[in-house]
C-alpha cells in the first residue's frame, strides 16, 4: 500500500515538472513573436512618414507660384514648339518674314552708305560745264570718295602726235590730291605706246611724268582675273602691276571711237587696264590672244569689252573704284589715234559717278542733246555703240537709268 502511494507521488511529481517546463518554453517563445509585431508597427510607421513627406513636398512644388510659373512656361513652350512642328508652312512664313526684315535692313544701311545712290536706289550721275582743274576736283569732292590705299589714276597717255588726251595741267591737281599714281599699259596694235621704252617717252613728253609717278602695268607681265557671268569671256588679262593698287579713279576723256563707236569710263577700263595680250582677248571676244585685233562680229566685241569691266570691278570692288569722264575735244576719234579729226561740235563739261554704265549714258545722252553732235552720233550709231551699255546693264554692271546732279546750281 505504502509502495502504491509512493509511486503516485512520483508520477504526480513528474507530470508537474513536465508542466512547468511547457509553461517556460511558451512564455520563452512569445518574446520573438512580440518583438516581431512591436517592429512591424514601427516600419509602417516609417513608411507612412516617407510617404507623408513625399505628398508634402509635391504639395509644397504645386503651391509654389514659381514652380507654378516654369509649369506654365514649359507647357507653353511644348505647345509653341508642337504648333511650329504642325504647321512648317507658318513657321516658314515667320522665317522668311525675319530674313526678309534683316535684308531690308542691310538694304537701308549700304543704302545710306552709298551717296550715289538716289532713294530709288536709281544711281547718281554728277555735272560740271566747268572744265578745268578747280572743277575736275569739284566734281570728285561731290563723289564722297576717299581712296584708302595706293591709288592707282588710269588715263590714256596718248598717241602722237596731236591726239586729244586729257592735259597735265587739267589733272594734276586731282591727281595730287589723291596721291594717285598714273597707270597705263602698252598697245596692241603697233603705234608709239607698243613697247615699254617707247610708251615711257611719250608720257615724258606729253607731261605725265612731271606731275606723278607713272607705271606701265604690263611692263613685268600680266595676271588673269576671273569673269562670272559673261557670255565672251571668262576670264581678264590685265598688266601685273594692277595687283598694286586697292583704289581707283577711272579718268577717261569722252570722244568717239573708230571701233566701239565710242570711248568712255568702260572702255578705258575694258582696254585700257588689259595688257597688250588682254586687249587682243576682249577684242577677239575671247578668242585669242594673238594676232589682229579686227572683229567682224562688231557686237560680239562690244559684250567682251562690257564684260571685261565686269571682272575688273568684281576682283577690285566696286567700292574702290570711281569713274570721271571730261566731255571737251570731242572728235569722232579717240586718243589712240595720233591724228584724229578735228571736232565739230562744243565742249559740254565733266561728269563723274560710282556707276560706270549711268556715267557713260549720261554722256551719250548729253551729245544727243547736242544741236552740233550730228558727226559723233553717226559714228556711235554706225558701231551699234549703244549695244556696250545694253549688255553691260544687261549683266548686271550698272544701270542705263540714272539722275543727273549738277553741282554748278
Amino acid at each position: 500500500m505504502k509502495k502504491s502511494l509512493a509511486l503516485i507521488a512520483v508520477c504526480l511529481a513528474v507530470v508537474l515538472l513536465l508542466a512547468g517546463c511547457a509553461g517556460k518554453q511558451a512564455e520563452k517563445g512569445s518574446v520573438p513573436g512580440q518583438t516581431k509585431d512591436t517592429a512591424e508597427p514601427a516600419k509602417i510607421e516609417e513608411g507612412e512618414a516617407e510617404e507623408t513627406e513625399d505628398k508634402a513636398v509635391d504639395a509644397e512644388a504645386a503651391d509654389t507660384p514659381e514652380a507654378g510659373e516654369a509649369g506654365e512656361a514649359e507647357e507653353t513652350g511644348g505647345k509653341a514648339a508642337d504648333a511650329k512642328a504642325s504647321d512648317p508652312a507658318e513657321a516658314g512664313e515667320m522665317g522668311n518674314t525675319a530674313a526678309d526684315t534683316e535684308t531690308a535692313d542691310a538694304g537701308t544701311s549700304e543704302a545710306a552708305a552709298l551717296p550715289e545712290e538716289t532713294g530709288s536706289g536709281s544711281p547718281v550721275v554728277y555735272f560740271s560745264s566747268d572744265i578745268s582743274a578747280e572743277g575736275l576736283v569739284n566734281i570728285y569732292d561731290a563723289l564722297g570718295w576717299t581712296p584708302a590705299g595706293k591709288t592707282a589714276v588710269k588715263i590714256s597717255t596718248g598717241e602722237p602726235p596731236a591726239s586729244n588726251y586729257l592735259r597735265p595741267e587739267l589733272i594734276e591737281d586731282l591727281v595730287k590730291k589723291v596721291d594717285g599714281t598714273i597707270v597705263e599699259c602698252n598697245t596692241a596694235y603697233g603705234g608709239s605706246r607698243s613697247s615699254s621704252a617707247m610708251h615711257r617717252q611719250v608720257a615724258e613728253d606729253h607731261g605725265f611724268t612731271a606731275i606723278a609717278d607713272f607705271d606701265l602695268m604690263d611692263e613685268e607681265g600680266e595676271v588673269e582675273w576671273p569673269v562670272t557671268g559673261g557670255s565672251r569671256l571668262d576670264k581678264i588679262i590685265v598688266g601685273s602691276h594692277a595687283q598694286n593698287y586697292p583704289d581707283w579713279v577711272i579718268l577717261s576723256h569722252f570722244k568717239g571711237h573708230a571701233m566701239a563707236g565710242f570711248g568712255g569710263a568702260i572702255k578705258n577700263v575694258g582696254i585700257g587696264i588689259s595688257s597688250s595680250s588682254g586687249k587682243v582677248y576682249v577684242h577677239s571676244a575671247g578668242t585669242r590672244t594673238s594676232g589682229s585685233i579686227m572683229n567682224s562680229d562688231q557686237d560680239a566685241w562690244l559684250e567682251a569689252l562690257a564684260e571685261m569691266v565686269t571682272g575688273f570691278r568684281d576682283h577690285v570692288g566696286g567700292d574702290h573704284i570711281i569713274y570721271i569722264n571730261v566731255m571737251n575735244r570731242l572728235s569722232v576719234d579717240c586718243d589712240c589715234d595720233g591724228n584724229p579729226a578735228e571736232p565739230d561740235m562744243h565742249d559740254i563739261g565733266i561728269l563723274a559717278s560710282r556707276d560706270p554704265v549711268a556715267l557713260d549714258q549720261a554722256c551719250l545722252d548729253l551729245v544727243y542733246q547736242a544741236e552740233d553732235s550730228a558727226s559723233l552720233v553717226e559714228r556711235i550709231e554706225s558701231r551699234h555703240g549703244i549695244h556696250t551699255l545694253e549688255h553691260a546693264e544687261e549683266i548686271g554692271l550698272g544701270s542705263r537709268s540714272y539722275e543727273l546732279v549738277n553741282i554748278d546750281e
